[in-house]
């Protein structure tokens, strides 16, 4: 099943017989055997290139799970052991990289020296959850994919500027005020709205506080797809910009940005960490998670108290 199953992935005996270290006529006869016992062929065969058949695609289909099942009850075996070790794949876009996962690593290493950290940073629009062994996302509070994800922190983003642009400026007293300010935004994909939404800060923690939005307009001067970006250029004097109340706090208490409308935020939002699955989870994954969610909140905490 495996042979078979490492042809069709490689699309050759000769690619199949060199991931599994076997010899091509090995590789071969194994699908043979496995054709003469089922009775049926699997891949037909040309001299220029091979394809399944119809049962070939039906056949592989099945075994897929199946072995997936027989390296998950490997796995769960050998996760028995008490010493947690082992590579954790972890993806996160550039500013929950920085920002979350980066001050974790040192106190996480000292508690587990045998787990190796591998993080992937990137911002894809739809992230492989299936490729990582932890995908940190952020997205709505109210959001409910398709996708096996634990909340690590409620967050809400709020309006930041440099103090040196407010006296230059003047201090937006209401939403409409915006419309004489410069703007440093961010942008995802093609969309670059020209306001931002604001909703009261108080009210309940659903999506939007519960309360309807408040449509804004500002002037962009710098669109960015990268929050570290516009959190310089905010820092630099450039304009508002929103940004994550915990990635803003450090400044805020430093008074290096002042809140802007402060009685206003540009949304609620969750962290998650999805998880490829969640019929089995390594223990070293498990650790992580807990280590994650624990320290990020304590430092939300700390940072919170510290202004």
């Amino acid at each position: 099943m495996r042979v078979f199953q490492q042809v069709a992935t490689e699309g050759s005996f000769s690619g199949a017989a060199r991931k599994l270290d076997l010899s091509a006529t090995v590789v071969t006869r194994l699908v043979v055997d496995l054709e003469e016992h089922l009775g049926t062929r699997l891949i037909q065969r040309t001299t220029r290139r091979m394809v399944l058949t119809e049962a070939g695609r039906v056949y592989l289909d099945k075994v897929n799970p199946i072995l997936d099942a027989i390296d998950e009850a490997h796995a769960v075996a050998s996760a028995q052991t008490d010493e947690i070790q082992g590579t954790l794949r972890v993806h996160a876009p550039p500013v929950l990289a920085v920002h979350v996962l980066a001050p974790l690593i040192a106190g996480f290493r000292t508690e587990y020296p045998n787990v190796v950290l591998d993080i992937d940073v990137d911002a894809p629009a739809n992230p492989t959850v299936e490729q990582f062994d932890i995908t940190l996302m952020g997205a709505p509070s109210d959001f409910n994919g398709n996708v096996v994800a634990r909340p690590v922190l409620e967050s809400f983003g709020i309006l930041v500027a440099a103090p040196a642009y407010l006296q230059r400026m003047g201090v937006p007293n209401e939403p409409a005020d915006l419309a004489a300010h410069e703007g440093a935004r961010l942008h995802i994909g093609g969309a670059r709205p020209q306001g931002w939404k604001l909703y009261r800060s108080e009210g309940d923690k659903g999506a939007a506080g519960g309360q309807e939005a408040v449509e804004t307009s500002i002037r962009p001067v710098l669109w960015a797809n990268h929050t570290d970006t516009l959190l310089r250029a905010a820092l630099d004097g450039v304009g508002i910009t929103s940004l994550p109340v915990e990635l803003a706090i450090p400044h805020l208490c430093s008074q290096t940005l002042i809140r802007v409308l402060p009685d206003w935020i540009t949304g609620r939002f969750t962290l998650f960490a999805a998880l490829p699955s969640r019929r089995f989870v390594p223990r070293r994954t498990q650790v992580f998670m807990d280590y994650l969610i624990r320290e990020t909140r304590r430092r939300m905490d700390m940072a919170i108290g510290a202004c």
